[in-house]
């Protein structure tokens, strides 16, 4: 694992999140693609669980890295489940990861602009905001559909620029999706941090190519407010275990 320091906040003025695995615990999505969604397919089509287990990571294998793998729509009419409610049905295992209130109230504090951009479906990104409510830490939260890219998608990251302007050189992007980091690194955003775990019950990331957070306390920046000025003062660089 690359080793991570925290990210020179006085040179980022804007702060970009993934939701899925960085914010919220990964775990949610992992169980009920991989194991709910294979178990209601298998009796709604009489069809056994491995059955169903495999007819659905094969579909799955055919869209991957497009925005119809993230599409609540498409795996609605491709498995003609109700995928909507079926997700309503298990909110209550949808987890914030730990410290992330407390990191985005200090970037808040220290006025950076905080956007949440997300390859999650609407209404995926409105049931998860609203049980968690940390979109209300959010300058502005954004689905990747609204952009008919995924983020790891060529030209994604530029075309977010014509939606919410920001310089690439002075933004941070915290994900945990490599293949997203390697896309934004490509269209030129300078700091690129992933997270070291991001489903709980499930092995670490094993790529090395970025910084990786193991908890979010490490990177929360300490800060003394200073009148008159937006940046802040920091006290030290603290090195993640």
């Amino acid at each position: 694992m690359t080793t991570a320091i925290t990210p020179p906040w006085a040179e980022i003025d804007t702060v970009m999140f993934d939701m899925d695995g960085t914010l919220l615990d990964l775990h949610f999505d992992n169980y009920f693609w991989q194991d709910h969604i294979p178990l209601v397919y298998s009796r709604s089509q009489g069809i056994s669980h491995a059955a169903a287990i495999e007819e659905v990571a094969s579909r799955c294998a055919e869209v991957h890295g497009t925005l119809d793998w993230y599409c609540l729509d498409f795996w609605a009419s491709s498995l003609q489940l109700d995928i909507n409610a079926l997700k309503r049905e298990l909110s209550h295992k949808i987890r914030i990861r730990p410290n992330v209130i407390a990191l985005l109230s200090a970037l808040k504090q220290a006025r950076k602009r905080l956007l949440l951009i997300t390859n999650a479906h609407p209404d995926s990104l409105s049931l998860k905001l609203a049980h968690t409510n940390i979109g209300e830490h959010f300058d502005h939260t954004i689905s990747s559909h609204r952009l008919r890219l995924a983020k790891e998608n060529h030209g994604f990251w530029k075309a977010l620029r014509q939606l919410e302007p920001y310089d690439p050189e002075r933004s941070l992007l915290i994900d945990d999706s490599i293949p997203v980091l390697r896309q934004a690194a490509r269209e030129g955003i300078r700091h690129l941090y992933a997270i070291h775990q991001p489903d709980s019950r499930q092995a670490p990331l094993t790529a090395l190519e970025f910084p990786q957070i193991r908890d979010f306390e490490h990177i929360i920046p300490a800060v003394t407010p200073c009148a008159g000025q937006s940046g802040l003062v920091r006290h030290s660089e603290e090195q993640l275990p």
